[in-house]
C-alpha cells in the first residue's frame, strides 16, 4: 500500500497511561486529611495542564494524545476521590496500632537483632518509601494494625519470619 493512502499517525502506539497505585477489589479507599489534600492539590495541577495542552493548537496529534493521557488520569483521580474515606488520625485509640500510626518497631529475633523500623501507615495514593509512609495494604501494615504497644508481632518478609516489638506508636 502507498504511504499516500494511509495516516501519518498511523504508526504511533496508543498512549501509556500511567496506573494509579493498586487498590484491592472491596478495599475501602483510607485516606488521611493530608492525603485527600494531595490528591486535590494533584487534580488542580493536571487540570492545568489539560488547560494548557488543548490551548496548544500546534501539533494536532501531539495535542489529542497528550489529552488522552490526561484525561485518563483525571478519570482516575476523581475516581479516588469520590471513594476516599477520610480517617482522622487524631482519632485513633492511642495505645493501639491503627491506621494514621506512626510506628516504631524493633526486631527481636528472626532478623537483625535490634534493627528499628519506622514508618507512618497511610493510604495507597499517600505511600512513599522514601518518607517512610507504607500502604495500610502492605503487608508489613496489615501485620502490625490492631498491635498494642509493647506486643509481639510476627512479619513474615518474604521466606523469613521476624519477630519484632511495637515499641512507639504517635499519631
Amino acid at each position: 500500500m502507498s504511504r499516500a493512502f494511509t495516516k501519518e499517525d498511523d504508526s504511533l502506539e496508543a498512549p501509556i497511561i500511567p496506573p494509579r497505585a493498586a487498590l484491592p477489589p472491596g478495599t475501602p479507599n483510607y485516606v488521611t486529611p493530608q492525603g485527600l489534600e494531595q490528591l486535590r492539590a494533584e487534580l488542580a495541577t493536571l487540570e492545568a495542564q489539560r488547560t494548557q495542552v488543548e490551548a496548544n493548537r500546534e501539533n494536532e496529534a501531539d495535542r489529542t494524545r497528550q489529552l488522552t493521557v490526561l484525561n485518563a488520569q483525571l478519570g482516575a483521580l476523581n475516581q479516588r476521590i469520590a471513594t476516599a474515606k477520610v480517617v482522622d488520625p487524631a482519632n485513633q485509640p492511642v495505645d493501639e496500632v491503627r491506621f494514621g500510626a506512626t510506628v516504631t518497631l524493633h526486631t527481636r529475633s528472626g532478623g537483625k537483632a535490634g534493627q528499628v523500623r519506622r514508618f507512618t501507615i497511610v493510604g495507597v495514593d499517600e505511600a512513599s518509601v522514601a518518607e517512610g509512609k507504607v500502604a495500610f495494604v502492605a503487608p508489613i501494615a496489615r501485620a502490625v494494625v490492631g498491635a498494642r504497644l509493647g506486643a509481639a508481632v510476627t512479619l513474615q518478609l518474604g521466606p523469613k519470619e521476624e519477630v519484632v516489638e511495637v515499641t512507639s506508636i504517635e499519631y
